[in-house]
């Protein structure tokens, strides 16, 4: 089912006068707000002279590659998506490649190769032309009123300084073209591309208030006994990105939800990845709530409710420094919190789970003592605007309007 777009009565976007007053485009990050208010701090386009109102794709981009400062008005839906067969090239369809690629025809040891993967990457280049919005330096994306949002896209924040998005919904960024892997893992792995917001090296950003989600396609297939994943991550922050204020977001419905840091090798991360993460909704995600290689992460007064496919919530990768404080945790076991995946340590403290003050790090190192977590990540936040205890967290409100 396509979410429609919601029809406007003019065929292009407007550049309208700046206004007087303090609506949600010219506000800028506050002062002490997570690590986006360190260094030029985050102001994004609220400088804008003049208002870009988009109701379209097309409109959208237009508004995006306008001279910066630029303030970009979101009004409805924009809908990105199509058949998937709209992208399709060189003969590539599911079918076939189903057919080439079966472990009982391929094997196990080598991915796949020869004319159909071929034909799956030109399909794949196809999509990610269509769907990609490439967004500038000194620019602020804001959904103007109640259900704005963009479906099936790819807001790309790459290479570029002083960004914010705010009141936005982004749902169903969906990949048609994953590729299969069977080296990946002991029985292989179906792997995606695009998420809903990507950051790439991209510094002073703030996300702020908008809501993430799979809906309404969030039913996985099985092919070659492992889930056909279609959906990447909703809000990844990798390759060198810096200085970044994730606030009062909704992310729900979602397998690997927000991933920070590139890779265990990565030479751009180390130093960078400095992330706040505070009073967003983590509902029914599976895993990556956040996780982290490298960065300095502050992880607080967030609520999460576990779905029935939870996995894990905190992932601590390697060189990661996550301090992780005052958070509300509803429906998750103590011990199934952290996920440990080679970092050497954690610093939890004021966390509530099920209402009841919990050291979160005992209670993973008591559950899995062959991979125990030092108590202390190294360092001590200080940008930490709206930090409260984690019992007013219980009943958060966040995400778009």
């Amino acid at each position: 089912m396509r979410i429609p777009v919601l029809a406007g009565v003019l065929c292009c976007a407007l550049a309208v006068p700046a206004q007087a007053g303090h609506d949600l485009g010219r506000q800028v990050l506050p002062v002490g707000d997570g690590w986006g208010s360190a260094g030029t701090g985050t102001t994004g386009g609220s400088n804008a002279s003049s208002v870009h109102v988009v109701r379209t794709a097309a409109e959208l981009r237009a508004a995006l590659a306008a001279p910066a400062p630029r303030l970009v008005k979101v009004r409805g839906v924009i809908d990105l998506r199509a058949d998937c067969e709209t992208y399709a090239t060189g003969g590539y369809t599911l079918d076939a490649y189903l057919a080439a690629f079966d472990p009982a025809v391929w094997g196990r040891d080598r991915e796949p190769s020869g004319p159909l993967e071929d034909a799956r990457v030109a399909s794949a280049r196809n999509q990610a032309a269509a769907i990609a919005l490439n967004v500038g330096n000194d620019t602020t994306i804001v959904g103007d009123g109640k259900g704005a949002g963009i479906t099936g896209g790819n807001l790309r924040v790459h290479g570029v300084h002083n960004v914010i998005i705010r009141n936005l919904t982004f749902r169903d960024t969906r990949d048609c073209f994953p590729q299969w892997d069977p080296t990946d893992g002991a029985t292989g792995n179906w792997n995606s591309s695009y998420d809903s917001v990507s950051l790439n090296g991209a510094t002073n950003v703030w996300v702020d208030h908008s809501t993430f989600t799979d809906q309404p396609n969030t039913t996985e297939t099985v092919h070659f006994g492992r889930p056909y994943e279609q959906h990447d991550g909703l809000l990844d922050i990798t390759n060198g990105s810096d200085l970044v204020t994730i606030s009062y977001n909704r992310f729900e419905d979602h397998g690997k939800t927000m991933l920070i840091g590139s890779s265990n090798t990565s030479t751009t991360d180390p130093g960078k990845l400095r992330v706040s993460v505070h009073h967003n909704i983590f509902r029914n995600v599976e895993e990556r709530a956040p996780r982290v290689r490298f960065g300095q992460v502050h992880v607080y007064d967030n609520l999460f409710e576990a779905g029935p496919t939870y996995n894990y919530a905190w992932g601590v990768g390697v060189h990661s420094k996550i301090v992780a404080e005052n958070n509300y945790i509803k429906g998750i076991p103590a011990e199934n919190v952290i996920r440990h995946w080679g970092g050497t340590a954690i610093t939890t403290r004021g966390n509530l789970v099920d209402g009841r003050k919990t050291d979160i790090t005992a209670a993973f190192n008591a559950a899995h003592p062959d991979t125990p977590l030092a108590a202390d990540a190294g360092w001590t936040p200080t940008l930490t605007r709206g930090l409260e205890p984690a019992h007013k967290v219980k009943h958060l409100r966040a995400g778009a309007r």
